[in-house]
């Protein structure tokens, strides 16, 4: 099962703990009738068997870490969310700016004639100013609103082709848990830690060109 959590800087990715118990079966040891009667009165001795190789493997934890910087710059999803992104950025950041400039020039030229005007004609510029600059207040907000809402839908696939990586590949290697680079802060050493990142990035990318 998978189990993600997600903040403006964290997405932290989980898999169920593997089944780490291992039960034992008593030991058979030789009845009375098959020990002399001279050594009857000894303890029993009780001879534990060497724990298997499979037994190691399955208590064995496996820590996997990835770097979502290189994810988001490498894989072909990432490029191409931040592409759609900057361009409409650019789009934006140029009709923002000519409207600013437009707005300058207009205020420009009401203060240059605001001493051949009558206090009626003033109100009545300062008013239709400010509603342009409402106007222009307004469009800011609408296009911010608008990039966020582009942001979260661009970002939608890469992180959804990144969550059934993750899970594919932690469940085929056996991962105890695969979690985001920055947020590993200490680990036992008895925690076999990896960098899983480029077989991630591998498997992304290999989302990614599906259609």
């Amino acid at each position: 099962m998978l189990t993600i959590c997600r903040s403006a800087a964290v997405m932290l990715i989980l898999f169920a703990f593997p089944y780490l118990s291992h039960a034992e079966g008593p030991v058979s040891t030789a009845g009375p009738a098959d020990i002399p009667a001279a050594q009857t009165a000894a303890p029993a001795v009780i001879v534990e068997p060497a724990p298997t190789g499979e037994t190691k493997a399955e208590r064995a934890i496996k820590f996997g870490y990835v770097d979502m910087v290189k994810i988001g710059n490498d894989s072909s999803q990432g490029r191409a969310a931040k592409a759609k992104f900057e361009a409409k950025a650019d789009k934006y950041k140029g009709q923002i700016a000519a409207k600013q400039k437009q707005l300058e020039k207009q205020k420009n030229a009401i203060q240059a004639k605001l001493a051949t005007m009558s206090p009626e004609q003033r109100a009545a510029k300062a008013k239709e100013f400010d509603k342009k600059v409402n106007d222009f207040q307004k469009y800011v907000q609408k296009a911010e609103k608008e990039m966020q809402d582009l942001q979260e839908e661009v970002s939608r696939k890469l992180f959804l082709d990144l969550e059934q990586a993750v899970d594919a590949y932690g469940k085929a290697n056996g991962f105890t848990a695969i979690c985001v680079k920055k947020d590993v802060l200490y680990l036992a050493s008895g925690v076999d830690v990896q960098d899983v990142t480029d077989s991630i990035l591998k498997l992304v990318n290999e989302k990614g060109s599906k259609p």
